[in-house]
């Protein structure tokens, strides 16, 4: 091989290795390429294992208390907002009219009870007196039958004996003996007829204390019903919370069951509506962190409680009707309840209906 032969091949020799042979370059872009499919997959995965969604937001009970009685405020002793606890006395209805009626049942109870205790002693009586007078009408009795047959016997006897040995006054008198005798014995009869209602009469006494019992018991009722009357003048708070919608000032007069605010209670939670695709990923019991849009650095955390059955439309006043020749399918939202664990901060209030993001991990 001549000198301009070999340099040539030496030279393309020279070529094919340096396009063999990857430049920084080429290295860089390569490692661009591995961290951007490395960075998608990871994305792919992260987006494989949560559930998220906008339509979220504070949820929570809110009680309306309400007068059991009607009347005119006197006392109110709550402002907007303000926290309240469970049993403090929230407003004072005017007490007069039930405090005398409360005074007035008491009255009556009374005498009613008086009038039992009447009974009851007359009734004690009734069992020892009326088998007492039995037993004296049948002693009288027994006493009237004796002298009746003593009567009738002496009266036998004389008006057997000769003319000559008895006076007709003394038989006229032995005739009348024995007709008292008989009378006496018929009165004696008839009282034990009488004193012979023992039964009657005591049953009759034991009937007049069950009326008057039964009688107390009513009494006691209105008793009862008056002091919770009086007691439902104090209208107090059910539960903790804050007063929300305050529409009730002194001297206002209110009814029963008439809604003079709201208590919004402590316990708040989310309702998240899902999109019926991802209920499949969702279970109770999965972590979520929740995104509060009016505090972006309150990051509370919590677990999904439960699945609504039913969707969002279905409890709508009027439910769509799908049973149409032109029917479009839409995706639906399902309510999920989801129970906030922790992260709440007790000086950072969460008024319900507040939008949150909540991203549940289902993996």
């Amino acid at each position: 091989m001549d000198d301009l032969t070999k340099n040539t091949f030496l030279a393309g020799g020279e070529d094919s290795i340096s396009r063999r042979s990857p430049s920084p370059a080429r290295w860089a872009v390569l490692g661009i390429v591995l961290l951007g499919l490395a960075a998608a997959s990871l994305d792919w995965w992260l987006g494989q294992a949560v559930v998220s969604t906008d339509d979220a937001f504070i949820d929570g009970r809110a009680v309306t208390p309400a007068p059991q009685v009607a009347g005119t405020v006197i006392a109110l002793y709550i402002r907007d907002n303000q926290r309240v606890k469970a049993g403090d006395v929230l407003l004072q209805i005017d007490p007069r009219a039930y405090a005398a009626a409360r005074d007035q049942a008491e009255a009556n109870f009374q005498v009613a009870q008086a009038q039992l205790d009447d009974a009851r002693v007359q009734l004690d009586i009734a069992r020892i007196d009326f088998p007492a007078r039995r037993a004296v009408a049948d002693a009288q009795l027994a006493a009237a039958r004796a002298a009746f047959a003593k009567a009738d016997s002496d009266w036998r006897r004389q008006s057997q004996l000769p003319p000559q040995a008895i006076t007709l006054q003394a038989l006229d008198a032995a005739y009348a003996a024995r007709l008292s005798a008989q009378a006496g014995q018929a009165r004696d009869e008839a009282e034990l007829r009488r004193a012979d209602m023992v039964r009657p009469q005591i049953a009759l006494a034991e009937s007049k204390v069950r009326e008057l019992e039964a009688k107390l018991a009513h009494a006691k009722a209105q008793l009862d019903q008056a002091e919770l009357s009086l007691g439902w003048t104090r209208l107090t708070a059910p539960q903790d919370g804050w007063v929300t919608k305050r529409n009730v000032e002194v001297g206002n007069y209110v009814q029963p069951g008439q809604s003079l605010f709201a208590l919004v209670t402590p316990d708040v939670r989310v309702t998240a509506n899902f999109k019926e695709s991802d209920l499949a990923h969702l279970r109770p019991g999965q972590t979520v962190d929740i995104s509060v849009d009016a505090y972006p650095a309150l990051r509370p955390t919590g677990h999904v409680d439960s699945v609504q059955l039913g969707t969002g439309a279905r409890f709508t006043a009027f439910p769509p009707e799908n049973a149409t020749g032109n029917f479009v399918k839409t995706v639906q939202r399902v309510p999920v309840k989801i129970v906030v664990d922790s992260g709440l901060d007790p000086g950072v209030p969460l008024p319900l209906g507040l939008s949150v993001v909540p991203t549940v991990h289902v993996q």
